[in-house]
């Protein structure tokens, strides 16, 4: 017990020592550079006494990481202008390569047969896909593949019931753009019962039925809708 005293006592008489020969040196020496230099040295003989005592100097972290910053696909501010009148419906926007449904109204003329309403809710939702996204959405990130211009109709004879015909046929479409179609149809009254899509061009090439699954939704660039021949 008694050497552990003496041990813990020494660095704090080596310190009082130590600031009686500074305070002397200063009175017998006023050149400004060594006063300037000599507590520095000190402070030095003292963080290593201190050490040695098994006390050691705090630091204060001052790396707190990147300043925060807004979600991706997070839209701030009013975007009611984006859904104001018609019918509301949902379309499937590209946001952090994935599909995000985003809110928005397609206007259906009162009275509307069913056979009819599809195609005018098909065709109203491809404008709105067609449509570049509101100020808030392109700084959430959000954007679109589909371009437009792009029109739908409905079957033609021998076509199923709830076949729709594209513009473009759907082969030369984008992936990210027929991903973008499907997904917003299936999501849709423009869908069948099954949620499930037929999709054909404006030519006699094959008509598809087409499916819109979370692997599509959440990687569009590299996984297709799948789809199954309809008919011969």
């Amino acid at each position: 017990m008694t050497t552990l005293r003496r041990r813990s006592a020494r660095p704090w008489a080596v310190l009082g020592r130590l600031t009686t020969l500074l305070n002397e040196s200063e009175r017998r020496t006023p050149t400004p550079r060594r006063r300037s230099a000599r507590p520095w040295a000190v402070l030095g003989l003292l963080a290593t006494l201190l050490t040695g005592c098994g006390i050691r100097s705090t630091q204060v972290p001052t790396d707190f990481g990147p300043a925060p910053s807004r979600a991706p696909c997070a839209v701030s501010g009013d975007i009611s202008t984006q859904t104001s009148g018609g019918v509301p419906v949902q379309v499937f926007l590209l946001c952090s390569a994935q599909l995000v449904a985003v809110d928005r109204s397609v206007n259906i003329p009162a009275g509307t047969v069913e056979e009819a309403r599809r195609v005018l809710v098909a065709q109203g939702l491809l404008d709105e896909l067609a449509e570049t996204p509101s100020t808030a959405e392109l700084q959430a990130g959000y954007a679109t593949d589909v371009r437009g211009g792009m029109t739908v109709s409905g079957p033609r004879d021998k076509d199923p019931e709830d076949t729709l015909r594209l513009s473009t046929p759907p082969d030369d479409l984008t992936r990210f753009s027929l991903a973008q179609i499907v997904c917003t149809f299936a999501n849709s009254a423009a869908a069948q019962d099954d949620g499930t899509v037929i999709l054909g061009g404006p030519d006699a090439a094959p008509l598809n039925r087409y499916e819109c699954t979370s692997e599509v939704r959440s990687s569009p660039g590299t996984e297709s809708p799948p789809s199954t021949r309809v008919g011969n």
